[in-house]
């Protein structure tokens, strides 16, 4: 019996351990590398610098976006799975640390769009 409630006790301690490991967002990026990375980059020129472009109304507002949903996107870009003649080129130089950062930075940023609710 003893046996038994060890083997039970290790499961619950393994449990907790895989539970606090896929609760830290390890793979969350960081903020001001992505920052640097979006100026350095180039995506200033056309998302703003601010997350919203101030140069073409019809450019997506990156700022407060879900970051795997920026992740994704530039994901889809560099695998082909979406494809835009300036973000595949822009998309290809990018690691996947970058895109992370990227991400968790254009996260960050307030957003000026808002979700209606009903």
């Amino acid at each position: 019996m003893q046996a038994r409630s060890n083997f039970h006790a290790a499961l619950s301690v393994i449990a907790i351990a895989l539970g606090l490991v896929a609760a830290t967002p390890a793979s969350a990026g960081n903020i001001q590398k992505g920052a640097e990375t979006a100026n350095s980059a180039g995506c200033v020129g056309c998302h703003g610098a601010d997350g919203v472009s101030v140069t073409d109304p019809t450019f997506p507002i990156l700022a407060g976006q879900y970051p795997d949903f920026i992740e994704r996107a530039l994901l889809d870009y560099q695998r082909g799975a979406r494809t835009n003649a300036i973000m595949t080129g822009m998309a290809a130089a990018l690691s996947k640390e970058d895109i992370k950062n990227l991400s968790a930075y254009y996260a960050s940023l307030p957003s000026p769009l808002k979700t209606i609710k009903r």
